[in-house]
């Protein structure tokens, strides 16, 4: 089957995660993605440990032939070619391939595109009918100057680190680089979108997410400011005052998810724990008491559950239809062959080695007369050099050694 973006091409400007990883899903859904890359050593994700080569995998000193396994993850279905766009030969030659291209995406610092002569207005110039999209980490110029955009930063100055850990503990920060992962989404949709409207009108756009932006949007998802007024603190660990009973609780060998507010659910709970009379207890029997007294329930619920192994929660509730479930730890969750099976998470190959027995990110997106996944893997750097600027700028391969040698690429 073909795929959704056959057709499309996107130059990829980005570094690190949250560029790489929204063009890693653009690629992933069909379109020619051109990563272009520093020849003095690439992306900075090319430096990070672990890597894998001949010897297997280790944390030590890269020997030649290695590549990050970050670089396995993030740098599939993409072709590899190296610019040097502070020079001038290197900026003339991204602007020859931006006018065969439809997308350009970046991540870079801010004001370095306009430093480097490859901002919007300098690809538009060349090409209108391109779509830019910046993913910036507050903005541009940002409502924080000065500050580095890294993940965690963001994490802090969204609220959402308030949000997450316990009442009596310190603020949290989220398992994953939320921020660095949620705003390629964010950007993806605006691509997407710009191609549409560009399809009507011709034109294309400057699309621009901010990080913080995208993890401050879905702050609001909450009332916190009305819960917080009410006295509820912001934090409330592993369960959800509001809508109690609704949290994870403890078995005798794990943890478990429970979700029972409605009536027919809470019946079905209560009913299980042997403990019906709950139903009939003024401060448990309407929601309004039932937030008040949540710690008091929440108790009750957890010294069943300790009493019985997680397996055995499960079963009980799913058979009287309470939603539930056992909280798997991330290796249960990589190794499920279910989601394997599904394309959620798929196992990483070397360009050279083949399958390396670690797991990446697949595309979990399914399409019923689409096909998509990662199934190129990631490209040593400069790999599509020939490739690239002989094929599509009509290049020479005397041409191109002579930008090799003057470092322009």
């Amino acid at each position: 089957m073909q795929r959704p973006l056959e057709g499309i091409r996107v130059l990829d400007l980005t570094v690190a995660l949250a560029g790489p990883y929204g063009s890693l899903l653009l690629g992933g859904m069909g379109a020619e993605v051109i990563r272009v890359e520093s020849p003095s050593g690439g992306d900075i994700a090319r430096t990070n440990p672990p890597y894998v080569g001949d010897h297997g995998f280790h944390f030590g000193a890269p020997e030649e032939g290695d590549v990050s396994l970050t670089i396995l993850n993030r740098a599939r279905n993409k072709k590899s070619v190296t610019i040097d766009l502070k020079s001038a030969e290197g900026r003339a030659l991204l602007l020859d391939l931006a006018k065969h291209a439809d997308v350009v995406i970046e991540n870079m610092s801010e004001g370095a595109t306009g430093r480097l002569g490859v901002a919007y207005d300098d690809i538009a110039a060349v090409n209108p009918a391109i779509v830019y999209a910046s993913i910036k980490a507050f903005g541009e110029p940002s409502i924080y100057p000065g500050t580095k955009g890294m993940d965690i930063i963001v994490q802090a100055l969204s609220g959402i680190m308030d949000v997450t850990g316990f009442a009596d503990g310190p603020p949290t920060r989220f398992g994953l680089p939320i921020a660095d992962l949620l705003a390629p989404l964010y950007a993806c949709n605006g691509i997407l979108a710009a191609l549409i409207q560009r399809g009507r009108t011709g034109k294309g756009q400057h699309v621009e997410v901010s990080m913080l932006d995208c993890l401050a949007s879905l702050m609001a998802e909450e009332h916190f400011d009305i819960f917080s007024g009410a006295g509820y603190p912001t934090r409330s660990g592993n369960f959800t005052d509001r809508l109690v009973p609704f949290g994870v609780y403890e078995t005798s060998d794990g943890h478990v998810a429970i979700v029972a507010f409605s009536p027919a659910w809470m019946r079905g709970l209560f009913e299980t724990m042997g403990r019906p009379d709950i139903l009939d207890d003024s401060r448990f029997a309407t929601r309004g008491p039932r937030m008040k007294h949540a710690s008091e329930l929440n108790a009750m619920i957890q010294q069943w559950t300790r009493g019985h192994r997680t397996e055995e929660v499960v079963s009980l509730l799913i058979a009287r239809q309470v939603p539930c479930g056992p909280v798997r730890t991330a290796l249960e969750v990589l190794g499920d062959p279910r989601l394997r099976e599904r394309g959620a998470v798929v196992e990483l190959e070397h360009p050279r080695h083949g399958k390396v027995g670690a797991t990446g990110m697949g595309l979990p997106i399914r399409f019923s007369a689409a096909q998509v996944g990662f199934d190129r893997p990631a490209e040593e750097l400069g790999a599509s050099n020939e490739a690239v600027f002989g094929g599509m700028l009509g290049l020479g391969a005397g041409e191109i050694a002579a930008l090799k040698a003057r470092g322009a690429i």
